[in-house]
């Protein structure tokens, strides 16, 4: 990104912060990889758009395969209070099947080098949490135990992109896989005594069961909050969005001569905003649909018929949605009935 499409993008994030007297923005920086940039852009970057929107709250959060990840990384985020999410897919046998360097050789023997300072004191404040793409070839188990070795604040599981048109790896339309596979680490995290490491799949799936709000996209129907500013100054809309079709993100905005308030007033940004009302028939009518909120938008593009279906993944949802509320409502129902008077 050039030095002059950074200001613009610190100008419209300082009017748009102002304009709507928000007290903190979010900076997420990612990629491709985005250490690649350096740590003097780096730092170029976060200390313009903190200067640029004085009085807001600019918190700078970095998503890395942490393969550049050293020391003099971690004095600079610590510096300028940078998180740092990490991404890992559980042990070296299932994380270097995808992960691979220039000369194929695996990468997790790095990412676990460069995690070992962020376990420890001096950098663990920084630790965002691991990000993990769900591989049905793994033993679910074993890989949230890997994971959870590196006691990490947080683990977001992601289910890998696909649609209609391009299922997932192992889709069966008959059954729920990927519901399968993430019920088991489930029932391990949640008979946990103390639960430290956070699932955000599942803390977000029990907030809606017990009627509060998701802070998802992945999950309910709570509106989307986030744009992606390209390279170039392009805004767009989520940058999953390039797994559907080329320029799926597409505004035809840009930081040069727009405000992020003129997203909120395209189309298909506005479907994102409403909620309920921008369901598809089948979804409308579905029992979980609050919570379940036909789950990611990448995730229900069908040719011809657009965003407006239920996602690939529904009956994975679905199944997955219907486990945690079996578990979490028979514990509510015998603390309800603990409580009563005898």
């Amino acid at each position: 990104m050039s030095g002059e499409t950074v200001r613009q993008l610190a100008a419209r994030m300082a009017e748009h912060a102002h304009t709507h007297g928000l007290e903190s923005m979010e900076l997420v920086l990612h990629g491709g990889e985005p250490l690649l940039a350096g740590r003097q852009f780096v730092r170029f970057l976060i200390e313009t758009v903190r200067r640029e929107a004085t009085g807001v709250e600019v918190r700078p959060v970095l998503q890395t395969n942490a393969v550049l990840l050293d020391r003099a990384w971690l004095h600079l985020c610590d510096e300028l209070g940078i998180r740092v999410g990490i991404s890992l897919d559980g042990d070296s046998a299932a994380h270097d099947r995808h992960r691979h360097g220039p000369g194929g050789r695996g990468s997790y023997a790095a990412v676990a080098r460069a995690l070992e300072p962020l376990t420890k004191p001096a950098f663990r404040h920084l630790f965002g949490g691991l990000l993990c793409t769900v591989d049905l070839r793994n033993d679910p188990l074993v890989t949230y135990e890997s994971l959870r070795a590196f006691d990490p604040p947080a683990i977001d599981f992601l289910l890998p992109h696909g649609h209609w048109s391009a299922p997932p790896p192992g889709h069966d339309p008959n059954g729920a896989p990927y519901a399968a596979w993430l019920n088991q680490i489930f029932d391990l995290w949640y008979q946990a005594s103390v639960q430290e490491t956070a699932v955000r799949l599942f803390t977000e799936i029990i907030q809606l069961v017990l009627g509060g709000a998701s802070s998802s996209e992945e999950i309910g129907l709570s509106p989307v909050v986030s744009v992606t500013v390209e390279t170039d100054g392009e805004i767009e809309q989520s940058d999953l969005l390039k797994s559907v079709f080329d320029g799926a993100p597409a505004t035809g905005l840009h930081v040069a001569r727009d405000s992020f308030d003129a997203a909120l007033l395209l189309p298909e940004i506005v479907a994102r905003q409403i909620g309920a009302a921008a369901l598809c028939e089948t979804c409308a009518a579905c029992p979980e649909r609050r919570v379940c909120g036909a789950g990611l938008y990448v995730h229900r593009y069908r040719p011809g018929a657009g965003f407006a279906n239920p996602s690939i993944y529904c009956a994975d949802l679905l199944a997955l949605i219907s486990h945690i509320r079996r578990v979490v409502q028979a514990d509510v129902t015998e603390l309800i009935q603990g409580c009563a008077p005898a």
